[in-house]
């Protein structure tokens, strides 16, 4: 199953509540909600009163994506969400974010920029429910995807199945219809979609990225 996850960094904030069900409606199965400090990345964007605002107008689970240069300061202040995901070069001790994240109550996710590579993360793999691989740099929305992720892609799904492990694989940024086609081929199952989500009518939108994964 292609598990799509509507990204809020793309959405219209003054109608909200409105593009959120329209995505549920849609078929998302998730809302991927970036929460920006201005330090790690040259942005911000959300905070812990978006996931308490969200969840009166949508039951469909909050990924908080915590951009933020010391994600381990403000973990609890996310255990409303169902998924925590950091970013690998962010945190001093990984294995002790995870921990912490699993002791909140919410699954636990790893963001690897372009950049970054994913060999030191092996130790990891088998605490991880979600390895997601950015496909632009983190802090805005609207970049074009690098395809060279899907390297990436390939070399995780290929973990995965000799490793007999059940992490996502996702990617995150500039995904299209025909960007999310190509990395489903490459053995991606999990997609945080911007912009091609929340252009014109959101449940259009992701019924049709729904379609293009096959």
């Amino acid at each position: 199953m292609i598990h799509l996850s509507p990204s809020l960094l793309a959405a219209d904030t003054t109608h909200l509540a409105a593009a959120v069900q329209a995505a549920e409606r849609g078929g998302a199965n998730s809302l991927h909600i970036d929460i920006m400090d201005g330090h790690y990345v040259a942005n911000y964007a959300f905070s812990p009163k978006t996931l308490s605002d969200l969840r009166r107008v949508t039951t469909l689970p909050l990924h908080a994506h915590l951009e933020v240069e010391n994600p381990d300061a403000v973990l609890p202040l996310f255990a409303a969400a169902q998924l925590i995901i950091v970013q690998e070069d962010t945190t001093p001790d990984l294995a002790a974010t995870l921990a912490t994240i699993r002791q909140l109550g919410c699954a636990a996710g790893v963001a690897v920029n372009r950049s970054r590579l994913l060999e030191p993360l092996l130790p990891h793999l088998a605490a991880v429910d979600l390895l997601l691989v950015m496909a632009v740099e983190p802090g805005f929305g609207g970049q074009l995807f690098d395809a060279s992720c899907l390297d990436k892609v390939r070399w995780l799904h290929q973990r995965r199945v000799a490793g007999d492990l059940n992490f996502a694989i996702g990617v995150d940024g500039g995904i299209q219809p025909a960007t999310l086609a190509e990395a489903v081929a490459a053995g991606a199952d999990f997609f945080a979609v911007g912009s091609a989500a929340f252009a014109g009518d959101p449940a259009a939108a992701v019924r049709a990225l729904r379609a293009a994964a096959g």
